[in-house]
Order: C-alpha cells, then sequence, then structure tokens
C-alpha cells in the first residue's frame, strides 16, 4: 500500500491524467452529424459489417479475454430500439466500421456482465461505448410518454431523441450533473462518510446532485453543509467521469473545510470522521473499513489525497 509521504503537487501528478478514469476514456467518434441520415438506422442494421453491441438489462456480452464482443446485424435487430452509437477501426474492416447498440429482451444475459463488473477490465473505447448504451438505454426505457401531453414518444434521430407522435416535441436525452468532493482540514486529514445504503464497514467521500440554478461549486459547498455541517473554501476542480446509473455526470473536486465539527444529516448520513493517511491504513488493514471501488471517481479521489494507489477492500451499496 503506497504511503502518504509525497508533496501535494507529486500527489497529484501521481494519478493525472484523470481521463485514465473508468468509463471516462476517449470512445470511438461518435459521428453526430450522420445521426440526421434519413434511413441510417435501417441502412447499417443490414450491412455486416456493422458492429452490433447488444445490452439487456444493463448486461453485456464479454469474451473470456475480458474484450467486448461486438456482433454482425441480426434479422430481428430491426425491430429492435438500436441506436447510432458512432464510427471506429475494427480488425477486418475496410476502414472505419459502424457501431449501433440495440436493446435486445432475448439475449441469454445469464453469462452476460454488468457494466459495474467489466468496466475496471475492459479497453477504454469499450468502455465508452458500454457508459454510452447504458445510459442512452436507460433514458428511453423512463421516456416513453411525452412530459408536456402525456402521449406516447417514438426513437428518432438514430435514436438520439425521442419524438411526440400527438404534438411533434423533441425530447433529447438528458444527463444530470453531481459534484463529488474530497474535503480536507487544515492538518490533512481527509473526510469520509457512511451513507445510510452503505455496507457496515463502508465510507466514500460526499457527493450530491447540482440544484437548478446553482454552479458546481456552490453544489459543493451546500452539500458539505447539508451532510456534515461543515463550510468550505478552495474548491478546486479535478475530474469528472460520466456514471451512466442510471444518467449523471459525476464532476470531482476538493475542498477545504474551515472547521472540523461535524453535524451530520440524519436521513442521508450514518456517520462520519476525520482520517489521517496512518488511520486509513490501520483501519483498511485491520478490516474496520472499506472503501468505494475503483470503478468509480470516488475511489481515485480518495487516491489524490493520500498520494497513491490504495490496495483495500471495496465498499458497496446494499442490494
Amino acid at each position: 500500500m503506497a504511503r502518504g509521504d509525497r508533496t501535494d503537487e507529486d500527489r497529484r501528478s501521481h494519478l493525472r491524467p484523470w481521463a485514465a478514469l473508468p468509463l471516462a476514456g476517449p470512445g470511438v467518434d461518435r459521428a453526430a452529424e450522420r445521426r440526421s441520415e434519413v434511413g441510417l438506422l435501417d441502412h447499417l442494421l443490414h450491412d455486416p459489417a456493422t458492429r452490433v453491441l447488444a445490452v439487456r438489462e444493463g448486461r453485456f456480452r464479454v469474451s473470456d479475454a475480458g474484450a467486448l464482443v461486438l456482433r454482425p446485424p441480426e434479422p430481428d435487430d430491426a425491430t429492435r430500439l438500436s441506436v447510432f452509437l458512432g464510427e471506429g477501426e475494427f480488425p477486418g474492416s475496410d476502414g472505419k466500421a459502424a457501431y449501433v447498440g440495440v436493446v435486445d429482451p432475448t439475449a441469454p444475459a445469464d453469462d452476460w456482465a454488468g457494466v459495474r463488473s467489466v468496466a475496471t477490465t475492459l479497453a477504454t473505447a469499450d468502455a465508452s461505448l458500454v457508459a454510452t448504451l447504458t445510459a442512452l438505454a436507460n433514458w428511453h426505457a423512463a421516456h416513453g410518454f411525452c412530459p408536456r401531453c402525456g402521449a406516447a414518444t417514438e426513437p428518432a434521430h438514430a435514436g438520439w431523441l425521442r419524438r411526440c407522435v400527438a404534438d411533434d416535441s423533441p425530447h433529447f436525452p438528458r444527463t444530470d450533473p453531481a459534484v463529488i468532493m474530497t474535503v480536507v482540514d487544515d492538518d490533512d486529514r481527509l473526510l469520509l462518510a457512511r451513507g445510510r445504503g452503505f455496507t457496515t464497514a463502508g465510507m466514500s467521500v460526499l457527493a450530491g446532485f447540482v440544484e437548478p440554478g446553482e454552479s458546481l461549486a456552490a453544489a459543493v459547498a451546500r452539500e458539505v453543509h447539508e451532510e456534515v455541517g461543515l463550510s468550505v473554501d478552495q474548491v478546486e476542480y479535478l475530474g469528472d467521469q460520466p456514471w451512466p446509473f442510471p444518467s449523471s455526470l459525476m464532476v470531482g473536486f476538493r475542498a477545504h473545510a474551515t472547521s472540523t465539527a461535524l453535524s451530520l444529516q440524519d436521513d442521508e448520513i450514518e456517520s462520519a470522521r476525520w482520517f489521517t493517511r496512518a488511520e486509513l491504513v490501520a483501519d483498511l488493514e485491520a478490516g474496520v473499513l472499506a472503501i468505494s471501488g475503483r470503478l468509480s471517481i470516488a475511489r481515485r479521489l480518495i487516491e489524490e489525497w493520500f498520494g497513491g494507489p490504495i490496495a483495500a477492500p471495496e465498499a458497496t451499496l446494499r442490494r
């Protein structure tokens, strides 16, 4: 386990670039200009060179070697919800291959894997495809009716829009921004908290959704004050990560606490405490503490403060 004996700049540079976060790296060329092409999905789903990524109930097929399995189109794909994901190089293709995501309700998902279990091992482009299709499939499933008039909506624009069948209004996929932050005091101690959904030993950094009319920095200050009663300053952006569970963007910050006395939000926070690096190491090694898994930006934020990677059990939410 790495020890926190480096300077602040050493600790921060060690874990850059933040683009290396799972789900956050560059993916295929989204080729957004093609989404308005008439008959694009119909054409691609009749082209054997198209690479299809199928999803069922948030699960994907992964090979024994840990690679995402992409297949040619099947006849039934034309009747399924599909989304144009973009274009990119693919072994065996002549130039770029088109990628189409398909929600396949008949796929035998028992031996498929959920995003949380494979995202840290997939290639960067594969993880991006999985994150994109997961978020879009979740959005389509939740927006079958027009929020204006209640009529049904239908997919359009190659799966990147839903249009009301009654008033023709367009409805686009939404992403909900959330802030997530390390809070550090004058003694360079880290604040970790246990939400009411965590396992007994689990603790993590604070997080919360951005409210309407609120800046990201203001959301950091509000969430910290609401959840643990602290005021913060020196709010510094560190990195961000798409989080398609179901449709968030996690924006990571580091903030300085101007005081240390905690006042917990009863309905959100079960417990919270300050940690030195030595205390964090000791509790992890004793098995009385678990921290966020490597899929989440939360783990990277903790490691950025700590000074390097941490080998430790991972906190999980109750199922």
